[in-house]
């Protein structure tokens, strides 16, 4: 008993705890995002407005969880065309007459997506587990972070490919993995530059995850993951790799 309060002890003197004012904005963070993505989620299921591609009723409520309001705004402006009722009246776009901004965005948004929920469900597996890699926790958070992340990143391009391109299981995993692997890489490098900087500099020796301030720094390394993305996304949906949607 005396060895696990010992150990527990350690845990906790490896955290530092977040100023009240910090953990009142990091709450204010989350409940904004969570509300923008109640919001794209009830436009899309109460609303009637499901997506021609299935996957994407999934991927715009994902993305607001960590770009809250501009999610909104994205899906509200841009996003919310290709839902089945507007596809029904209007036709599908075409994707060769959209900004490139807006390709570039859905592209990202979609890998993001996966990524996203990948480190969340990583992140709370390594603190259950009291999981380390060399001796830190955050190590294990980047390994397990980037194996959830590629999984769910590949599911969710996977079931972006096969319907768009028509083509079977096999060729359709294969050219997921093609498409998304190296936007996963990107993505998780501007992730993990901002989970190092806020768990080893900024908040050294780190934020414990049950704090709302750890959280709404994740959502702000997300944002910063999404723009790493960006110029491997571009070169993607260049290529034919990847899809415009």
């Amino acid at each position: 008993m005396d060895d696990l309060d010992e150990r527990a002890g350690e845990r906790m003197e490896r955290h530092v705890q977040p100023a009240d004012w910090i953990e009142v904005v990091g709450w204010f963070s989350l409940s904004v995002a969570f509300a923008s993505a109640l919001v794209i989620l009830a436009d899309i299921v109460l609303g009637g407005r499901r997506q021609k591609m299935w996957i994407m009723n999934v991927v715009y409520p994902v993305t607001a969880a960590y770009w809250g309001p501009v999610a909104l705004w994205f899906y509200f402006t841009r996003g919310r065309r290709p839902s089945k009722p507007l596809v029904e009246e209007q036709g599908m776009p075409d994707s060769d007459k959209l900004p490139q901004w807006d390709v570039q965005s859905k592209a990202i948004s979609h890998c993001g997506a996966g990524c996203t929920l990948g480190d969340i469900g990583a992140e709370w597996l390594v603190y259950a587990a009291s999981l380390t890699l060399a001796g830190k926790a955050l190590y294990a958070d980047f390994a397990l972070d980037f194996a959830f992340a590629w999984i769910l990143g590949i599911l969710f391009q996977y079931f972006t490919i096969v319907p768009m391109r028509n083509i079977g299981r096999l060729k359709g995993v294969w050219a997921a993995v093609k498409a998304d692997t190296l936007s996963i890489i990107a993505f998780q490098v501007g992730l993990f530059l901002g989970m190092w900087l806020y768990q080893e500099v900024i908040f050294s020796p780190g934020l414990p995850k049950t704090s709302a301030a750890y959280w709404m720094l994740m959502q702000v390394s997300m944002v910063l993951g999404f723009f790493t993305a960006w110029p491997v996304n571009a070169w993607l949906v260049r290529t034919g790799w990847k899809e415009k949607m």
